[in-house]
């Protein structure tokens, strides 16, 4: 009795404990295609699918077919979407159980091709927008018209810019900047905005391009703007640019043209100048010169200096403010080295012809005074290697035969008298007579003699 009862029991647990924990989901029933259909509904389908078709253009080639709710499509189309398009119409339509879509895109060249029909429809189109476009040339026309107006002030430009090639310069910006200004408005009241926006970009990519590759260019040419503004130089200023001397013909666009000091022209483009160090002799009338000359080891080289200052004091071209300098450079083995320095006046005199007369007039007087001016002194050794060299004989030994006398020693009477120092200028005339030749209109002067040099 107690183990029926146990058994009773036990068999709701087992029941409870076997029960599944998560719920069964029931399955969906798929959509069924219906056994029997009713007469005419394969018409009625392919009515409706006309029907919808011949309100699309793109669609007014398609042939219907339907047999028992199968829609069957062909011929061709204007564009590859209009083909799965067409299917997914066709799908939409009550009654239909599936499409065969046989549709293929319209490749022909024939009159009612849709590739011609959209291209005749492109030109129609442009013809109908030729009155729109001749009025949107006319505003660009007017607008470019009235910046070439503007920067034809020549004028104006001239006196607000300090020198002529900033007014040029000032003069292409304004006609620019009203040509683009005309052209997008223009490009606005036919409606080719995004066009305008494609020309923007694409402009902007060729200029980094172009900025890129005329790098050295558009480097020179902001060069001759700045080197215009700060005016470095006059015409026929003697100068050095970097190792590069000679006097100034005149400063263009692209270049600084010199005369070198043997009478050749010189081509520095503008980029190198800018960046260049511009030693310039003729903006200070003052000029130093100075030479070395070496006296014995054995004399006194103080009584030396004093006679050189003394001398080139006495000068007529050696200016007395600032005074004649004398300094010792160096001390050798067998001499002692002497700086002399002076001052001239290079609208007085020639800078090379007077340092050339202060060294002879200098030399001839430490000479009188008994200063020796020492020759250099060579150690021969004579063995085994030099038994061909013929041995002077004894007592011989400082003497080398010569077939003439040498000349006498000039005075310093004859040497103020042999040379004239007057400063020599035939490379100025040659600067001067270029200058008056003038050049191209590109090549214009942009030294302005007016404005002060930097």
């Amino acid at each position: 009795m107690f183990a029926l009862l146990a058994l009773l029991l036990a068999v709701p647990a087992a029941a409870q404990l076997e029960a599944p924990s998560d719920p069964v989901a029931t399955p969906t029933p798929e959509q069924t295609i219906a056994a029997t259909r009713d007469a005419g509904d394969d018409e009625r389908i392919a009515e409706r699918i006309s029907g919808i078709f011949s309100e699309l253009p793109a669609f007014r080639g398609v042939d219907i077919m339907v047999r028992e709710g199968v829609v069957s499509l062909s011929g061709t189309v204007p564009k590859p979407e209009d083909v799965s398009r067409a299917e997914a119409i066709a799908s939409r339509v009550s009654g239909v159980v599936t499409v065969e879509n046989g549709l293929e895109r319209d490749l022909s060249l024939s009159a009612g091709s849709a590739g011609v029909s959209n291209l005749a429809d492109r030109w129609n189109g442009f013809l109908r927008m030729l009155p729109l476009i001749a009025a949107a040339l006319a505003v660009w026309a007017i607008i470019a018209l009235f910046g070439y107006l503007l920067a034809g002030l020549g004028r104006v430009w001239h006196r607000i810019a300090p020198n002529s090639f900033l007014a040029e310069l000032i003069s292409s910006a304004i006609r620019f900047v009203f040509v683009v200004l005309g052209l997008v408005i223009a490009l606005d009241i036919i409606g080719a905005t995004a066009l305008l926006g494609a020309v923007l970009g694409g402009a902007g990519l060729i200029g980094i391009a172009l900025g890129f590759a005329m790098r050295d260019t558009i480097e020179n040419y902001v060069a001759s703007l700045m080197l215009s503004l700060r005016q470095p130089f006059r015409a026929n200023d003697h100068v050095v640019i970097d190792d590069l001397e000679g006097r100034v013909i005149r400063l263009t666009s692209r270049a600084t043209v010199l005369m070198t000091l043997d009478g050749n022209q010189l081509r520095i483009p503008n980029g190198q100048v800018f960046k260049a160090v511009i030693l310039n002799y003729t903006r200070n009338p003052q000029r130093r010169f100075d030479f070395d000359l070496g006296v014995d080891a054995d004399d006194d080289p103080t009584a030396a200096l004093k006679l050189g200052r003394d001398t080139l004091a006495g000068l007529p071209f050696v200016l007395a403010e600032p005074p004649p300098e004398a300094r010792i450079e160096e001390v050798g083995d067998s001499n002692i080295v002497l700086k002399f320095l002076g001052w001239i006046d290079q609208g007085e005199a020639d800078f090379f012809k007077a340092r050339t007369r202060a060294i002879a007039t200098l030399k001839v007087a430490l000479e009188e005074a008994g200063f020796a001016l020492p020759e250099p002194i060579y150690r021969l050794r004579f063995d085994s290697r030099s038994a061909t060299i013929p041995m002077m004989p004894a007592g011989e030994s400082g003497k080398v035969a010569t077939s003439e006398a040498k000349p006498s020693k000039p005075s310093l009477e004859t040497i103020a008298e042999a040379e004239d120092i007057r400063p020599a200028n035939e490379i100025g005339e040659m600067v001067e007579q270029e200058r008056r030749r003038g050049g191209s209109e590109q090549e214009k002067d942009l030294l302005d003699h007016s404005r002060p040099v930097e």
